[in-house]
């Protein structure tokens, strides 16, 4: 006669007992999981360990603990375990360490919520059926997870804003101070006249190279300020004449390509309060553009109107049309034209994208045209502080 050996019946478990019980086969599943992360590749298994467990122990607690409508409420809000604790919580320094590791928030997020899928589908599948405490346990865990959730953003956010700080001040003094002195140095070596002529010309250009990097510092400050730190420019407003600041910019350019014919035309009144150090920036960003990217034998037009409500700058210049699918994305961080003209190491492709965000701290707006009768013409519309304006800032069509 043939036995049958009647297979054990599956013996139903709450969550917190399975997590408990099971944590190594969830932190199995997880760790490949996160091995398919970009960053992880170079990471061991304890670091891609590092607080999954404690989070997992802290959840099963909560779970096997009665909690009130007033606690369901808190987690409900987002109301933090950390916020009166006094040492940070496993997920806080999940949060820490994942920043500090490299991963984007969006890969912090996917290993949570890999986390939970984890647990879930392997929870339900030692689950003979789902009984009514079941479903109870499944929505503690998910306001658990919720909860680990918001406390890891929280800390991640505030470590990269913390890192983004440290790296403005290492950029704002201790790489600009010693180009300062490099390029003092070089200017007073410069003026004192008794150099021969090849000492000459190797401090002239150790004293451009000095200036392309500041220019290269000021890109990084501002393109830090403008969009890891998701903050405006500053601008700092003063009564200033546009006119001037024309031919200033202007001046300083054909000083730097004497070969280059510039061109100005001033009409209207062009005076107003805006920031002037930004101004100038903005424009001999476009002058310099157009002196990069322009036919070589073809001048470049500055044209400076004052109306009623604003005054426009417009700065046209001849050369290779930009096609129309790149004019959508000119002024996005890290757009780079190519060029057969004069090549500039000092540019990050940052350019376009710190005017365009001076101008938008202004109220005002930047627009582009490029075809091949008019060339290319780049044009700011600067509002007059105070006055009716027909158009408040925003990029143009």
């Amino acid at each position: 006669m043939r036995s049958h050996i009647t297979p054990a019946p599956v013996v139903p478990m709450r969550l917190h007992e399975y997590i408990r019980e099971h944590t190594e086969e969830i932190l199995v599943e997880w760790e490949a999981f996160a091995r398919t992360l970009t960053v992880a590749e170079s990471m061991n298994i304890a670091a891609l360990r590092d607080h999954a467990r404690e989070m997992l122990m802290v959840i099963a607690r909560d779970l096997a603990t009665p909690q009130t409508a007033g606690e369901q409420r808190d987690k409900a809000e987002g109301k933090s375990d950390a916020d009166t604790a006094g040492a940070p919580t496993a997920a806080q320094e999940h949060g820490a360490g994942r920043a500090g590791s490299g991963f984007s928030i969006d890969e912090m997020l996917s290993e949570l919520r890999a986390l939970r899928a984890s647990v879930i589908r392997l929870w339900t599948k030692k689950q003979p059926q789902l009984a009514e405490s079941d479903l109870v346990d499944m929505t503690r865990f998910n306001e658990a997870i919720d909860q680990a959730v918001a406390e890891s953003v929280k800390q991640y956010s505030g470590n990269i804003g913390s890192a983004k700080d440290r790296f403005l001040a290492i950029l704002g003094h201790d790489l600009r101070n010693p180009l300062g002195a490099i390029m003092m140095s070089a200017q007073f070596l410069l003026e004192e006249g008794d150099l021969a002529e090849n000492h000459r010309a190797l401090i002239g250009r150790m004293e451009i190279s000095a200036r392309r990097m500041n220019q290269m510092v000021s890109d990084l400050l501002d393109f830090t300020r403008a969009s890891l730190g998701g903050d405006d420019i500053p601008v700092e407003r003063e009564e200033m004449d546009v006119a001037q600041m024309v031919r200033d910019v202007v001046s300083e350019v054909v000083a730097r390509y004497p070969e280059q014919v510039v061109t100005t035309e001033i009409h209207g009144e062009l005076r107003g309060n805006w920031d002037h150090d930004r101004l100038t920036q903005a424009l001999t960003n476009l002058v310099g553009n157009a002196v990069q990217h322009g036919a070589k034998d073809a001048p470049i037009r500055v044209v400076a109107r004052g109306t009623a409500n604003e005054v426009v700058i417009s700065v046209w210049n001849q050369g290779r049309v930009i096609p129309a699918e790149h004019l959508a994305h000119i002024f996005e961080p890290g757009v780079r034209m190519t060029s057969d003209r004069r090549q500039d190491d000092g540019h990050l492709g940052l350019g376009l994208f710190i005017v365009d965000r001076i101008v938008a701290a202004h109220g005002g707006k930047i627009d582009v045209r490029s075809s091949e009768p008019e060339g290319t013409v780049f044009t700011m519309h600067l509002p007059q502080p105070g006055k009716d304006q027909r158009s408040s800032g925003g990029r143009g069509d």
